[in-house]
């Protein structure tokens, strides 16, 4: 079959996204399917192999079409231009003709639905959340012939827009375990990050904001002795900002994907702190990290969310009441016993397993073929 994976994104980018992305057309190719990802060529991309930077087989292609891009170039009305840069994708896409070399086209972008007519492909959506544009976002998402959501609960909001519930496919994120079979020791990977080797550490990964809870975090060390917060991420301020900010936390700034599991091994414990203040929060968001925490056989400390619990239980985590800092604080300093936290760390380890890209990309196509 050929697969032709489609989205709007900058391929490399530090974001979450492009791990997604890239995993899922290695996951397509390694079940024996034909795939090209066909993104738009933009200035602000990272300069180095996309292959090697997210540790990716390199078993599909990638073709990046010309745009108007001046998203890189200006920061003036930047709404506008991400707009302009958007249409003249879709424009490209339909000059270019790639509807006739896929048998299925799987789209990120709910705005390129109107690039393709669903009469001559099967045009699958991938969804993450509910956008602002309501009207539109459901007379988009109409012409898809299946619709991919990676949680119940946004599955649960799609039906309620009208959205048929026989059409949606629930498929929460997913992790490539083989990165973490050879990892580095917890005194070598600290050393390596410049941390000390003797002290307690919790450690976050991923984008700092708000919607994620890091400002959450950031108020929890006030609670906190002798545990040491790091944060290897980055966000909307330079990283010497926030130190100056928050100097008993220790920020990192932005790590490569491919050192993830080596970075992961230098916490004591991992803590995936989301915010229950924003619905995309607390009901649609399928963590990366998540996956990855669970990997590392490393205690998790998690916000408790429905988002969550779709996932974890007590089982394999620590749950504190999300937004509560002095409750993060608590439930930091109970995944530091170590009789329970070996014990949920490994059960954590035990379900992730059945959370790789591969099954998540055989339980689409299947579930594609058989509607």
């Amino acid at each position: 079959m050929q697969i032709r994976y489609i989205s709007n994104a900058r391929i490399p980018t530090e974001k979450a996204h492009g791990v997604q992305i890239m995993s899922m057309c290695e996951a397509f190719a390694g079940l024996g399917h034909d795939v090209e990802l066909v993104v738009p060529r933009k200035h602000d991309y990272l300069k180095v192999n996309p292959f090697e930077y997210y540790g990716i087989k390199n078993n599909f292609r990638i073709r990046a079409l010309p745009i108007f891009d001046i998203g890189s170039k200006s920061e003036k009305l930047p709404k506008l231009i991400l707009a302009l840069d958007l249409l003249s994708f879709i424009w490209k896409l339909r000059t270019s003709r790639i509807a006739e070399k896929g048998d299925i086209l799987y789209l990120r972008d709910f705005q390129l639905l109107f690039a393709f007519s669903p009469r001559k492909n099967p045009l699958i959506i991938e969804v993450h959340h509910i956008y602002g544009w309501r009207k539109v976002f459901v007379r988009a998402l109409r012409r898809a012939t299946r619709v991919v959501a990676i949680t119940q609960a946004l599955k649960g909001d799609l039906v309620a827009l009208g959205l048929s519930a026989d059409r949606i496919i629930v498929a929460p994120d997913a992790v490539n375990i083989s990165l973490f079979a050879n990892v580095e020791s917890r005194d070598i990977a600290r050393r390596r990050l410049g941390l000390g080797v003797e002290k307690k550490i919790a450690l976050y990964i991923g984008r700092i904001d708000k919607w994620k809870g890091t400002d959450v975090l950031f108020e929890a060390t006030k609670h906190l002795r002798d545990i040491q917060i790091a944060v290897i991420g980055n966000g909307p301020e330079d990283t010497a900002v926030l130190q100056a900010r928050h100097p008993t936390i220790v920020f990192l700034g932005f790590r490569p994907y491919r050192e993830i599991a080596d970075n992961q091994s230098a916490a004591d414990v991992l803590v995936l702190p989301n915010s229950g203040k924003e619905e995309i929060s607390a009901r649609f968001t399928s963590p990366l990290k998540l996956f990855t925490y669970m990997a590392s056989k490393k205690p998790i400390v998690v916000a408790d969310l429905p988002s969550m619990r779709e996932v974890l239980s007590e089982k394999e985590a620590f749950f504190f009441r999300a937004d509560d800092p002095v409750d993060l604080a608590r439930s930091i300093e109970e995944a530091l016993d170590t009789t329970r936290s070996e014990s949920r760390a490994e059960s954590a380890y035990q379900k992730v397993l059945s959370y790789s890209w591969r099954a998540r990309a055989k339980h689409i196509l299947d579930a594609i073929s058989a509607a």
